[in-house]
């Protein structure tokens, strides 16, 4: 029997692409909700619930789905550490797939990020994450930055916390920190998302790029880890798992 999908902000671009996604993957739509709407009449109405709305909403449909049991696929970016703090929660009571990207090239982007930092010292190569999206975004730098430098934090042995993070450098701000992860993110246009990191050392620069032109992979992937959460123990996974990566 297929499997009922909801679609937290249907009446979004994402929601659109979802909706578009659910049917093309041969799952049955459960419905949507928009801004105002009580989440847990979506959560209660279907198998699995994904959310790429907004990080503030974020605590709130994760209580919806500790509620009501129903699987929550959280796309948003953005999210606050106490946001963070409380989908961590929910997913002791019931599963959540969150990633800061559903392609399935990012994901294998962030792999090889964590491999690469793993092998270029800190002392020698510095690491830099330059990103740009459409001009309507609101949150800087991406999700998807943001799970980058902690790609490079973990094959580094340490934290993003505890490296540090340069970002906004403007006039005379000293030299660059040895250790530190930076981040510049551009905005412009409709550019649907474009990340590269750099490692950048005295004798040599090494470079990985990965570019979106469609929205709809992140709408294909997150359709994946719906199909994919279901009857999964409660807890905290992402596309890695998804993927069979982790």
């Amino acid at each position: 029997m297929a499997i009922a999908i909801g679609i937290a902000g249907i009446g979004g671009r994402m929601g659109k692409l979802l909706q578009e996604e659910v049917a093309a993957a041969g799952a049955s739509f459960a419905g949507g909700s928009r801004r105002g709407n009580d989440p847990a009449i979506l959560f209660a109405g279907a198998d699995v619930v994904i959310d790429f709305t907004h990080a503030h909403a974020a605590p709130a449909h994760a209580a919806a789905a500790v509620a009501t049991g129903t699987p929550l696929i959280l796309g948003s970016s953005g999210l606050s550490a106490e946001e963070e703090a409380a989908v961590a929660l929910a997913a002791r009571q019931v599963p959540i797939v969150y990633a800061a990207n559903f392609a399935p090239g990012v994901n294998l982007f962030l792999a090889v990020a964590e491999r690469m930092a793993a092998a270029l010292p800190p002392e020698q190569y510095d690491a830099e994450i330059v990103e740009m999206h459409h001009r309507q975004k609101v949150d800087a730098p991406s999700g998807t930055a943001v799970a980058l430098g902690r790609a490079v934090a973990r094959g580094r042995g340490t934290t993003l916390e505890a490296a540090g993070r340069e970002s906004g450098r403007d006039g005379h701000g000293g030299a660059r920190g040895t250790g530190t992860i930076g981040f510049a993110a551009l905005r412009g246009g409709q550019v649907v998302g474009e990340h590269t990191l750099i490692f950048a050392a005295g004798s040599e620069h090494i470079s990985l790029t990965h570019r979106s032109f469609d929205r709809r992979v992140y709408a294909t992937g997150a359709v994946r880890a719906a199909q994919w959460v279901i009857g999964k123990a409660p807890g905290l996974y992402d596309m890695k798992h998804v993927l069979g990566m982790g």
